[in-house]
């Protein structure tokens, strides 16, 4: 078992990539509007849509929930060991139960005016999502993903608290890490579970699931990732060790996604759900390695944005979903308009974070504490 030798990665390495993945948010809430196909969630722009939206959505949303649960599994492991179970049920619970139950009640109003406004300018009716105003949000919206995150982290502490210090505990110490470095061997054994997973929910996407009564499929999905993450720390595996293979692991997996992409109306769902689980897991291994390799030093800019992460991505839905409707009279490409919505909605978010949120009692809310 090899001690952990890069402590400061977990700051700069996965800080940064768990804050870039929380802002690839902006990228795929700006695309929705202007991807090609109907739908009774988000508003489409009846006059502007561009299939290329549709494939950077798709690529973002395969790999994009599993790291983060990764992540979030990595950190919570981290508390849980470093500062004791009891320091990091408080901390979860500040971190994310509270500005999970806060921001819900307080976007509901704004998100049901947005989806109203908009719906209305693009002369469409949405039928999914109830826009009349209620006390209560019927939905999680793009809070689900804290919703699950608090689910899975329950679930994940209590197995933790019943296995420490026994067999089945040091048994898993050294499985692990045996079988991390059997890279190959691993991935294939991931493939399989996640896709077994996909088979027990019939579908193979990454979840989004937006209700309140969890469903067992999607949690168990998700639940894998974060107990990845949670036993890449608990092991004491070295970080560097995510670094093999991962240029290969990204490019192969971008080209395998390109593949089926192109020649999606040949291939049947079971080897469909097979090779989006080849696809998911090599996305995980390959950018969370170069994330390790790339951002091992310190970088102001990077610690900022990493600041500013959770207040963007907690506040940007509604500005992703209103400002298209600003644009739908714009004789411009759907290219365009994304571009417009995603600078826009990234510029409001990162000045109200800069000048409303980082020195207040918001910023100490969200991140525990103020500059």
């Amino acid at each position: 078992m090899v001690k952990s030798n890069l402590q400061h990665n977990r700051i700069y390495s996965f800080d940064t990539l768990r804050a870039v993945m929380m802002l690839l948010g902006i990228v795929l809430h700006s695309s929705e509007s202007y991807i090609q196909g109907e739908s009774d969630i988000w508003p489409r722009d009846p006059y502007s849509t561009d299939v290329l939206l549709n494939y950077i959505n798709s690529l973002i949303h395969i790999f994009r929930m599993p790291i983060f649960f990764v992540m979030a599994g990595y950190f919570g492991s981290m508390l849980f060991y470093k500062r004791g179970p009891l320091e990091m049920l408080r901390n979860r619970i500040q971190r994310i139960a509270l500005p999970f139950a806060a921001f819900l009640i307080l976007l509901h109003p704004i998100i049901i005016f947005s989806l109203r406004y908009t719906s209305h300018s693009f002369g469409l009716t949405l039928s999914e999502i109830d826009t009349d105003f209620t006390w209560f949000p019927q939905i999680t919206y793009h809070l689900w993903f804290l919703y699950y995150l608090i689910l899975i982290t329950a679930t994940v502490f209590l197995l933790a608290k019943a296995i420490q210090r026994t067999k089945v505990s040091k048994g898993i110490s050294k499985i692990f890490p045996w079988s991390l470095h059997r890279r190959f061997l691993f991935l294939f054994t991931l493939t399989v579970l996640i896709f077994l997973i996909m088979v027990l929910r019939w579908d193979y996407s990454v979840p989004t699931p937006l209700g309140f009564v969890p469903d067992l499929g999607d949690t168990l999905f998700l639940m894998l990732f974060y107990v990845f993450g949670w036993l890449l720390y608990s092991t004491k595996i070295s970080i560097d060790t995510i670094t093999r293979f991962d240029y290969l692991f990204t490019i192969s997996a971008f080209l395998m996604f390109c593949a089926m992409n192109v020649w999606t109306e040949y291939i049947d769902d079971i080897p469909r759900g097979i090779i989006y689980a080849i696809i998911t897991w090599l996305f995980v291994f390959g950018i969370t390695g170069l994330f390790v390799r790339l951002f091992k030093t310190y970088s102001p800019t990077a610690r900022y944005i990493s600041d500013a992460s959770y207040w963007v991505y907690l506040v940007h839905l509604p500005l992703t979903i209103f400002l298209p409707a600003l644009l739908v009279d714009w004789q411009l490409p759907a290219i365009v308009k994304f571009l417009i919505v995603l600078m826009g909605t990234s510029a409001v978010c990162l000045v109200s974070y800069h000048y409303l949120v980082r020195s207040t009692f918001i910023g100490k809310f969200l991140n525990g504490r103020k500059y």
